[in-house]
């Protein structure tokens, strides 16, 4: 009979509880999601002049557009750009600590530590307070509450799941 060893590494790797499988999928998809937003912060940095530009001449052709069409690039939507391309640089500093957040709060709750929730809950509600702070009510008379479906229904899903998570 073969005597085995139990070493730290041995016991901690046995008795590590194993990350529920909803909270792995959250996880993952804020990774994901991070990415994409790491994409499109850094894209609208140093694009935001020359589509400012498309959609001011684009003008001239909605005046035979579909009313919706006209809402997604009509004259609030310019001034939106705009807005955005004034504070570009304060924009992206948010937006990189909220990404930042994000992923460093999901990884902490891969490892199924508490703060990783309220990590991630404030890089998740930076940008929308980046949003109001920068656009104001320009941003309801455009997308409309849209924007904040998606965070709305992540913050509901990781709430449900701060059950498995410790210290």
């Amino acid at each position: 009979m073969a005597d085995t060893i139990i070493t730290d590494s041995n016991f901690a790797s046995e008795n590590k509880p194993e990350i529920p499988s909803t909270l792995n999928v959250l996880t993952i998809l804020t990774f994901i999601g991070s990415a994409l937003e790491l994409y499109n912060s850094v894209k609208n940095f140093l694009y935001g002049k020359e589509d400012l530009q498309r959609l001011e001449d684009s003008q001239e052709k909605l005046a035979t557009a579909p009313a919706w069409v006209k809402k997604l690039a009509g004259p609030e939507v310019i001034e939106l750009a705009r807005q955005s391309l004034e504070n570009r640089v304060p924009i992206l500093i948010l937006e990189l600590v909220a990404i930042t957040l994000c992923v460093y709060g999901a990884i902490e709750m891969r490892k199924l530590k508490k703060q990783g929730y309220m990590l991630w809950l404030a890089g998740e509600l930076l940008p929308i307070a980046s949003i109001l702070i920068f656009a104001g009510t320009l941003i309801f008379q455009t997308l409309g509450a849209i924007i904040f479906i998606f965070p709305l229904i992540f913050i509901i899903l990781y709430t449900t799941q701060r059950k498995n998570l410790v210290n």
